[in-house]
This record gives structure tokens, sequence and C-alpha cells, in this order.
């Protein structure tokens, strides 16, 4: 098969190098990519989210199956318009997109078949939110509606930090139209990890548990990014919370879809908090996360292009996927300033030192090549991943070999995957 991947994150590269090793790929093209995938394939100059340009695109390249990374291409409707061209494409349709482009359609979702959430109000009114704060019991979490790159949540401890996270978003427009709207929420204790299940009209297929790290800071502090770093498994589940997971969670999510007419083909991803009560669901993603999917490839034995295959055909939940009991770590690097203003174009050294060391695979995210170099083309640069017998050995090595690279500005958190 010919495959197209949208995006040119460092998920992009992870899927597109893990296809690349399928038997079943003839050829990876990208769009736009970056210049990892560049080494795997060829990289097309479209972006994301041109719909038109993309349908052209797997035309002409003879695309048998199209991979939809970002959340925006998807809130867009690419994977409906495939769809009435009779290409096959992996990923929701708009409709069901919404679970996450607006998290208030996704929080009356879970209100309405009984899924696990933190309770919450929405506003489209900014004085109505104010007035709504001045008396709320905090700590409160004030998130954007839509899509705002992983950067749209503020947690609020007091009246004060809840007006200038209100007024940033929605008087401001710091989030744009993502912000207009916000989502008030109760803040819920517990320690939270990542939920990946492929999802379709068979049922769902789940995947091992990862933990994102989102603060740009050790320990947790500092502002939300769109992911500083992962590691799986995460050591937070044990039998009873899966249990949990399964019948609180995905059976009445895929009930849900059925009661709501939505259908449902792609990756689910919710993010999820475990309370003293149980898991709850802090909220949907419909797609891959990032940079979950680098540790997940790492991991994972079975053909991704298998599984994405049988999840457009409807007969995802007979699939069983094989995985390495290995631990997996990723260490993001950052751009200095990220994920505030940063500069791009600094030169990138120690890639191929640091891909020397047994174990680990550099992914590319915002990276370009200029001249035979890689420089930097984003704020998230690269994922350093690696794997090992349990996460100490993972994470050293992982460490080890990111800290064979560097550019003008690099940042990175020292403590992804510390207990």
């Amino acid at each position: 098969m010919n495959v197209l991947i949208v995006g040119g994150g460092g998920r992009e590269h992870a899927i597109a190098w893990k296809l690349s090793r399928s038997p079943r790929v003839t050829k990876i093209f990208c769009a736009p990519g970056n210049a990892g995938t560049a080494l795997l394939g060829e990289n097309l100059p479209v972006g994301a989210s041109d719909v038109p340009a993309l349908v052209q695109a797997a035309r002409d390249h003879r695309i048998e199956l199209t991979v939809v990374g970002p959340d925006d291409a998807l809130a867009a409707g690419i994977v409906d318009a495939f769809q009435a061209e009779g290409l096959k494409i992996f990923g929701p349709v708009a409709a069901a997109a919404q679970l996450e482009s607006s998290k208030a359609f996704g929080k009356d979702f879970m209100r309405r078949h009984g899924i696990p959430t933190a309770e919450a109000r929405e506003f489209e009114d900014s004085l109505k939110a104010h007035a709504w704060c001045t008396s709320a019991r905090y700590p409160l979490v004030i998130k954007a509606d839509g899509l705002a790159l992983g950067k749209g949540v503020v947690i609020a401890t007091n009246p004060l930090e809840a007006a200038m996270a209100i007024h940033r978003s929605m008087d401001l427009g710091a989030f744009g139209v993502a912000g207009r709207r916000v989502i008030i929420e109760e803040f819920l204790e517990g320690r939270e990890c990542s939920l990946h299940a492929l999802v379709d009209g068979s049922g769902y297929c789940l995947f091992p548990d990862a933990k994102d790290h989102k603060r740009a800071l050790d320990g947790d502090a500092g502002p939300n990014t769109g992911g500083m770093g992962t590691i799986s498994p995460s050591g937070l589940l044990d039998a009873a919370a899966w249990e949990d997971v399964r019948m609180q969670i995905m059976d009445r999510f895929v009930a849900g879809l059925r009661s709501d007419g939505i259908p449902y083909r792609g990756m689910l991803f919710p993010g999820l908090m475990l309370t003293a009560s149980g898991p709850k669901v802090l909220e949907f993603n419909c797609r891959f996360g990032d940079p979950e999917t680098q540790v997940f490839v790492r991991r994972l034995e079975t053909d991704l292009l298998d599984l994405l295959v049988a999840c457009t055909e409807d007969r995802v939940a007979a699939e069983t996927p094989v995985w390495d009991e290995a631990a997996a770590c990723c260490v993001v690097l950052t751009s200095g300033g990220y994920p505030g203003k940063y500069p791009t174009g600094k030169e990138i050294a120690g890639i191929e030192a640091a891909e020397k060391i047994a174990g680990v695979e550099i992914f590319h995210a915002g990276t370009r090549q200029d001249s035979g170099r890689f420089v930097t083309a984003g704020g998230r640069v690269l994922g350093v991943t690696a794997t090992g017998i349990d996460l100490n050995v993972a994470r050293s090595t992982a460490y080890t070999a990111a800290r064979l690279i560097g550019f003008d500005g690099v940042t990175m958190r020292s403590d992804i995957g510390a207990a």
C-alpha cells in the first residue's frame, strides 16, 4: 500500500517510522512532514488542514490509506471529504471529532452516558464567568472550549488567577475562536495518565497506558505545553482500575456512540485522572497522542498497518496486538522560550551520536533541513525515545542520548518518568 500521513510533528514521524517497518507498505508520503519523515518517504508541500489539496495529493500518488495526525484536520472534516471521494482514511468524521474540538460537546456526551468526569459549567459570556468564579470553590480548571494546541488549560488557585484566565481567553482572544467559550471545572485530585483505544463500529481495542508530562518545567511547574515527554507503562493502573476503565469509560463510550448515532472509526485518547473514587475522564482527544505515540510505537510488536486497516473496516475489536514488555520513555527537546515565543533556524548537532546508543530512536517534530543540516523549525523539536527492561533503564538511556544533542537555546525537563 501507498500510505499518506497527514501532519508534520513528532507523532507523525513516529507513525511513519512504525509503518515503514510493515512489509505491506510500499511507499510513505507525509504532508507536510518534517526532516525526519523525509528520511522515510516523500514529504509533500501540502498543509495539514488544506483538505482539497490533500484529496488531490491522495489521488495523484495513488494513496491506499491516509492516516490523520492533527486534531484540526479532523475538525475541518478531512475524513468526510476523503470518504466522499471513495478514499480510505483513518480517523473520525467531523461530527465525531467534536468530542475533542468542543469540550462542551464532549462534556455533555459524558454526562448523558454516565462516563465519570469532573463537574463543570460552560460560559459564553465573560461577565457571567467572572461572576460565577467569585463565589466558587478553588482550585478551578479553566479550559478554552476549542482546539488550543494543548495550551488552553489553566489551573486557577484563587479568583484573581481565574479572572486573568477568563479575560485572556474570552476578552483578549488568546486562543482565537477556540477560546470564545470556556469550560470551568472542579479540580480533580489524583494522578494523571493517558488512555488510548482504537474504536470502530465493532467495539474497541485498548492500548497500554502512558503518562504525559504537560508542564514546561521540572516538578510540573510552569505553563501547559503540548507535552514535554512520556512514559509507558505509567505504573498507575492496577487490575481493578483497568476493569473500571473498561466498564465505566470504554463500554459506556461505545454504547453512547451507538445511542447517539455517531459513527466513529479512529483513535480515542481520553486523558484520565485516577481519583480516590476511581478513574475520571478529563477530556477526550480523537487522534493519536503526541508525544504518547512516540512511546507506543517503540513497544508495539504488531504491524500498525494491520490495526489501522482493521479500524477502517469495523473489525478492530477482534484484533489482539502484541506489546513488548519493555518500558519506553520519550524526552522532548524544545526551543528556548517554548511554549511562548521562540527562535527557529538553529542548527542541531549530535543526533547521529545519540542514535548510535542501543535502544534509542529520535523522532523529529519541529525540524527541517537546510543545506544538508538539521535545523529547528518549531517549539517541540525532537522526541528522544528509549526502551529498557524497566522504566529506570529506559529513562537513563533516553537522557544519556538527549544530552548528546544540542542547539542554541535547547531545553528539556529532567524529571520525565521520575517517581
